[in-house]
């Protein structure tokens, strides 16, 4: 993929709503297919959130997770020992899960995004 369809990649992944920073885990990486993007993203842990303080960790479950059966469940899918589990914890988790999760729901427009912008440089490179 050429350095300015890159970037046309980073900003739409800009536009999402996720709140990763792509243009610092992508700026420099080479990248053809969502894949190469995704894997990129997982070996840099841009998928993991962390929450931080009582009172935001509290806000977060409260709003994503009152009964706490998901992010328990994350924490137990992790091995997680009761001893080490707090607010902060079992937000950051489910916090991290949720970015996982919009980022798989966001892959069908990304792919078709990139498919579209090689359409659009083979058409460029077929007219020249």
């Amino acid at each position: 993929m050429n350095t300015a369809n890159k970037t046309l990649v980073i900003d739409f992944l800009t536009k999402s709503v996720l709140d990763i920073d792509f243009n610092y885990f992508l700026s420099g990486n080479e990248f053809e297919t969502v894949e190469d993007i995704r894997e990129i993203l997982d070996d840099n842990q841009a998928f993991e959130v962390e929450i931080i303080y009582y009172a935001t960790a509290i806000e977060y479950l409260k709003e994503n997770d009152n009964s706490l059966h998901v992010s328990l469940g994350l924490a137990a899918d992790m091995d997680y020992d009761l001893r080490n589990l707090s607010s902060e914890v079992l937000a950051s988790l489910l916090a991290s899960e949720n970015c996982r999760n919009d980022w798989s729901n966001l892959e069908n427009e990304l792919e078709y995004f990139i498919d579209n912008l090689e359409d659009d440089s083979e058409e460029v490179e077929n007219d020249n």
